[in-house]
């Protein structure tokens, strides 16, 4: 039989065990970035990647959130390019051939048509934000 009493011989002790370092941790830019893009991977689990590194989960959705509100870089070039025309063809023919056009054209749901002084602009659905407004921009511009 086990005997569970304290002998008044024995003196018991504190143990303390400090895990951390004391002090903030700090992450650059390219490790913040780096941590976020492995909780977009599919099937990724934030906390695991947390623990991981050495964080919490609420520091690595904060970074998330953060990321999500920076503006999306663009590139140098503009995303479309401009229309090159060939040949001159006559107004009464251009005239025909866009109701043709309109007769086949299927509707594209949820797509935005703009028509201004004989040109029309179709824009798809699903169209980047940036392109739209860049489209938006040259409409303004070339008033």
């Amino acid at each position: 039989m086990l005997d569970h009493t304290l002998k008044s011989d024995v003196t018991a002790r504190r143990l303390e065990v400090i895990t951390e370092t004391g002090r903030r941790r700090w992450f650059s830019k390219d490790d913040k970035a780096r941590i976020v893009e492995e909780t977009l991977v599919p099937g990724a689990v934030v906390s695991e990647i947390a623990r991981r590194h050495g964080l919490t989960p609420q520091q690595v959705f904060t970074w998330r959130r953060q990321a999500r509100r920076l503006p999306t870089p663009m590139a140098d070039d503009p995303p479309f390019v401009p229309a090159v025309v060939d040949t001159m063809v006559p107004a009464v023919a251009v005239g025909h051939e866009r109701k043709i056009a309109r007769r086949k054209a299927k509707p594209d749901v949820g797509g935005i048509e703009i028509e201004a002084e004989g040109v029309t602009i179709r824009v798809g659905r699903g169209a980047d934000v940036a392109v739209i407004a860049a489209i938006i921009d040259a409409l303004k511009a070339s008033r």
